[in-house]
């Protein structure tokens, strides 16, 4: 058991994992809301410990993508909500991408770059939104124009609350006031062949529900029984599935044109090890529970019950707690590390070598949402302003 209890000394000593390549199918997110984190140069380190083959940033700061190169890890670079007016221009986007992504390939390896977080349902979507799809597109153009379309695709992540109904999967649709900006970046996907990102958090669900929602079905406990949809047969066995399938019969009802082509992705999930007392369920051993799951089903390499031959991609939150984060006591406690690198909590799980649907080899991860249908969802991202987030990680905006 010592070996759950390693220190950042001894998990900066661990080399890194070649054979996390971009055909990983689990990733983690790494928020650096806090002031009191490792330094980003050990970070990778940290990462190769997990088995982990992908990273989400939530900002393009050069000391963490540099901090990352030459190590086989995908990163996918964030353009912050504070970049969008300036890259929704061809000329800001073209300096945009020469200065932060450009200069970083190939050493550093960039598959994905994410428009903004949660634009849509955010507290500033009223002033943002407007520029969520030209960003979109002019970063596009931006990374053709320099050659790099191929190798850097563009997307956006989202909340659940841009679906009006979840529950049963095969019911679910986006909001209406939102279709008129959602049809046309679901057109952009389908053209560019990116991914929808949504941030998928079932713990919102029990939590706001303790007595509706059934604990093992919202941790994916693998021996829970399971829930039916009436409108296709199928059948669920963990809230995380049914809500990807509730995002693909959305995106199917809106533009039926894109669902043939764009698939969704979890560019968020976990569970928090702390909250207040009100906060239901936040406790270390559901978090353990929550995110070892998670890991396994990912491991298996198997899709949704509507989508069985698209493998579920998941990246989880989040790598450290982060003390600055503003809002209830879980939003800083959704690490699987402390940030002196020691576990936040024991959670051990066998992770294929590869990340992929391989059996040998492995790693040990040691020691380690939505709301209900009134419109009361739910948000957690590393992406939350603090106050000790300064001008200084936006700089890359011009």
């Amino acid at each position: 058991m010592a070996a759950l209890h390693l220190s950042l000394a001894l998990l900066i000593l661990l080399p890194s994992t070649p054979e996390a390549t971009s055909s990983a199918l689990l990733g983690i997110s790494y928020g650096r809301v806090g002031n009191n984190l490792p330094a980003a140069t050990s970070v990778p380190q940290i990462v190769a410990s997990l088995g982990v083959g992908r990273v989400r940033l939530y900002n393009a700061d050069p000391t963490t993508i540099r901090a990352f190169a030459n190590t086989g890890v995908e990163l996918v670079v964030g353009v912050p909500d504070e970049c969008l007016a300036t890259v929704s221009t061809p000329t800001g986007a073209s300096s945009w991408v020469r200065s932060n992504i450009a200069l970083a390939l190939p050493a550093t390896k960039i598959a994905f770059l994410t428009v903004g977080n949660e634009v849509l349902t955010g507290v500033n979507s009223s002033s943002l939104s407007r520029y969520l799809l030209p960003a979109m597109q002019c970063l596009h153009d931006a990374l053709a124009q320099a050659g790099l379309d191929k190798q850097v695709a563009v997307t956006t992540a989202h909340n659940l609350g841009v679906l009006a109904t979840s529950y049963p999967p095969s019911s679910a649709y986006f909001r209406k006031d939102l279709l008129p900006m959602l049809c046309p970046i679901l057109d952009f996907h389908a053209r560019a062949g990116s991914p929808f990102l949504v941030n998928a958090y079932p713990y919102f669900a029990y939590a706001e529900e303790p007595t509706g929602v059934e604990l093992e079905y919202a941790l994916l406990e693998p021996g829970h029984a399971g829930v039916a949809d009436p409108g296709t047969g199928l059948h669920y066995t963990n809230m995380l599935a049914a809500q990807v399938d509730a995002v693909y019969h959305a995106i199917a009802a809106a533009n039926s044109a894109a669902a043939r082509a764009v698939e969704v992705r979890v560019s968020e999930t976990g569970w928090p090890s702390a909250g207040d007392a009100n906060e239901t369920g936040a406790t270390p051993q559901n978090a353990a529970r929550y995110n070892g799951n998670v890991i396994r089903l990912v491991a298996q390499g198997k899709g949704t019950p509507l989508r069985p031959a698209a493998p579920l991609r998941v990246y989880m939150f989040a790598l450290f707690n982060e003390n600055m984060k503003p809002g209830p006591t879980s939003e800083r406690n959704y690490g699987l590390f402390k940030p002196d690198g020691t576990p936040a909590y024991e959670l051990s799980y066998r992770l294929p070598q590869d990340n992929t649907t391989s059996s040998s080899g492995g790693s040990i991860i040691g020691g380690g949402g939505y709301g209900s249908d009134n419109g009361r969802y739910y948000s957690i991202s590393a992406a939350a302003t603090a106050t000790m987030v300064s001008s200084a990680l936006f700089a890359s905006c011009c």
